[in-house]
């Protein structure tokens, strides 16, 4: 039992929790700047990068799909700052239309393009491929310690890892000058903070996050964990640091839940397959964030003005 669950599920939940993470800090901040939208657009705009990277490599690798999503990425902010200019919109209307068209195209090219010999098609990109991501190798537990079956992890396993890390570590660097832009961009700026970098780079490291876990685990928990549990955390306090702590626990919570009731609540319910993890892990997700509207002891402060937190 333990050598099946370290093999088949140990490695999928880890992604998929690392995934959670990497994608909830940086969305604390989206969130607090009314800009949860962002994360949407850029979980969506990485496809098209990453169809034409490969139809230009032949073959999907990680620097290549980093490349190709990056550029998606460079292009859709030139599109929404067109749209908003030109058209004269506001910024939400023009990330809704940039969006989706980016995403359609790129499923127009999937569709059209020759795929079948990799594991990049449509369900891919919105589900990604959490379940397969298992560790052949593994013997039990004790494989932990030994170099030679670490060695077989699957290379998401690793990435997924080094990105959560990053997103922590940018954070605890940029902690102050965030909190500042955030709450009071005015006040920031005359302490000398570069406000308008610091949004841009907030804009990158979250592009990074949703980059690195849209190959694993796909569109739909990217979108989910950019919102669902920062926005949570949001109504359990009102105090910036207790609210990142909670949105990364409600992450990885969605992440562990998600992951077992996939795999075995339809079998609990008389069923006798198992459903999308993705899936799973975003409805859990979206379970706890209306827990928390429902309950959460700051829920009245929905709509509050954003420097009323701090």
């Amino acid at each position: 039992m333990d050598e099946a669950f370290v093999a088949l599920s140990l490695p999928p939940i880890l992604i998929g929790m690392f995934a959670a993470i990497a994608c909830a800090l940086p969305g604390n901040f989206l969130i607090l700047r009314r800009q949860a939208l962002i994360g949407d657009a850029i979980s969506h705009v990485v496809l098209p990068g990453i169809v034409v990277a490969f139809l230009v490599t032949g073959a999907v690798t990680t620097w290549p799909m980093m490349i190709g999503a990056a550029g998606a990425a460079v292009v859709a902010v030139v599109l929404i700052e067109a749209i908003k200019r030109l058209g004269r919109i506001e910024p939400g209307a023009a990330m809704g239309v940039t969006f989706t068209s980016l995403f359609a195209f790129g499923v127009l090219l999937l569709e059209q393009s020759d795929t079948s010999s990799v594991h990049l098609d449509v369900e891919h990109a919105l589900y990604g491929n959490l379940e397969s991501l298992i560790w052949l190798s593994a013997e039990g537990w004790g494989s932990l310690l030994d170099p030679v079956a670490l060695a077989e992890l699957p290379p998401e396993l690793g990435r997924m890892g080094a990105v959560a890390l990053l997103m922590v570590l940018l954070t605890l660097v940029f902690w102050r000058p965030l909190k500042l832009a955030t709450f009071d961009e005015g006040f920031a700026n005359t302490l000398g903070i570069p406000t308008v970098a610091l949004g841009i780079g907030l804009v990158i490291a979250a592009a990074v996050a949703a980059v690195a876990a849209f190959d694993a685990v796909g569109s739909i928990i990217v979108i989910a964990m950019f919102i669902c549990p920062p926005a949570a955390a949001r109504l359990m306090t009102n105090r910036l640091e207790i609210q990142v702590l909670w949105s990364v626990a409600f992450a990885v919570l969605s992440a562990l839940l998600g992951y077992v009731l996939a795999g075995y609540g339809p079998l609990w319910l008389g069923g006798e397959n198992a459903v999308s993890a993705a899936g799973m892990i975003a409805t859990v997700a979206g379970i706890l964030l209306g827990l928390a509207c429902l309950f959460a002891p700051h829920r009245a402060r929905i709509g509050a003005p954003r420097d009323a937190v701090g």
